[in-house]
Parts: C-alpha cells; structure tokens; sequence
C-alpha cells in the first residue's frame, strides 16, 4: 500500500473506479476467479461463523455469505463504494466499513473465523504489513485466503500503475506479485501453520489464470 501521506490519493482513485465497477442490478454471488462459474466457491473458507473481506469492493461475495447467515463485515478504503454497498446489501445483514486495510487491522480487537480477499487488499497491500495483522485477527484454526492474478513472469515484489491511462491526472497504485512458493513462505514466516498457493487455469486455453492461496492459523 501506499505510504500514508498518499492515503487520500489512493481512496480518490478507487472512488473514481467505483463509479464503473458497481452495479444497480447486481445480486450476490460468490467466485474467486475472473471468470463468472469457474473454481471453488466459498467452501475454501471452511465453516465460518464470521468473516472480514479486506477490501470488499462491490460488496456481493459479502453478501453472499450475509444471506447464509454467517457474521459478514467488510472493509472498504473507499467511501463512495461503502456507502453504495450499505445501501444495496443493507437487508441481508452485511457490514461494511470504511477504513484503510492496515489501520483497521491495526486498530480493532476483533476476532474472525476467516478473512479474504477476492482481487482485494490482499493484491494491493504489501504483504510483510499485511500478513502478520490477519493472523492476528484469526481465531485458532481461523482461515486467511486470497485471490488476484499471478505474477508476470520476472515482473515480482510491488508493481506500480496508473489508473486511467497515461494522459491527465497522475492516479496510481501498487500490487503485489510473487510466484506461488514465495506466497506460501511470506505467510508461514507470518505465523500461519500451513498455506498453500497454487494457480488455477484458465477456463480457455491460453487465458490469465487466477492465483488461490489459502493459509490456516495455529
């Protein structure tokens, strides 16, 4: 993530995102992948009584879970998308909260069952910060996964971006890349028990696959 001084930088590129990434008529629905119908659902989660999406963008997967009545709190560094979100999902129990991701982990006490991440915090937060906060906010045997697309092959560690193309105001961003092994050992050097990072292909030969890692604490 960026250095705090570029916090509000950041919350106004993703307001600007929000206005193109959010649906009137979107319903709940749960995927970890780019691709609607493809890879596992929420079953890598385990059986959670509660859960934190860091990072919860349109806010559908939490209400995916709010519906099945599981403990559903999101956060969220954009208020324009939060304020969206609380309207839409309000009726089935979701929570959202605006926050930049390390300063609410940092800050708050609360335990969960599991925390995730689906194109989210986990792929824009810089990983020595951020794993060692999830871990801490799991209960034992609590569930810490993500997804996001993998590495360009030779392109690893933090990737800058600009948003909305190379002409105007200068909106960027980080995100995180590594190969699925350097994953797992930034997560068990984290204090998770075990984790597992694989990339799951494409359902098109030839297409960007997705990268699923899924870590367990002690």
């Amino acid at each position: 993530m960026p250095a705090q001084h570029d916090i509000a930088a950041e919350t106004e590129l993703w307001d600007a995102f929000t206005a193109s990434a959010f649906k009137d008529d979107a319903e709940p629905g749960f995927c970890w992948t780019q691709y609607a119908g493809h890879g596992p659902g929420p079953e890598l989660l385990g059986d959670p009584r509660s859960v934190l999406e860091i990072g919860c963008g349109t806010g559908r997967a939490l209400a995916h879970l709010a519906e099945r009545g599981i403990a559903a709190r999101g956060v969220d560094l954009s208020p324009v998308m939060v304020e969206k979100t609380t309207a839409k999902w309000a009726g089935t129990g979701a929570e959202f909260v605006c926050s930049e991701v390390l300063e609410y982990l940092s800050d708050h006490e609360d335990a969960y069952d599991a925390v995730y991440s689906i194109f989210g915090a986990a792929w824009f937060t810089d990983p020595g910060r951020l794993f060692p906060l999830v871990r801490r906010r799991l209960r034992p045997g609590g569930v810490f996964a993500f997804s996001q697309p993998p590495a360009i092959p030779g392109a690893y560690g933090p990737q800058g971006m600009y948003k909305g193309g190379f002409a105007g105001k200068a909106m960027f961003t980080y995100r995180y890349s590594y190969r699925p092994a350097v994953w797992e050992r930034l997560l068990t050097r984290a204090g998770f028990a075990t984790a597992d990072a694989r990339i799951l292909d494409a359902p098109h030969p030839g297409h960007i696959g997705t990268l699923l890692v899924r870590a367990v604490a002690p």
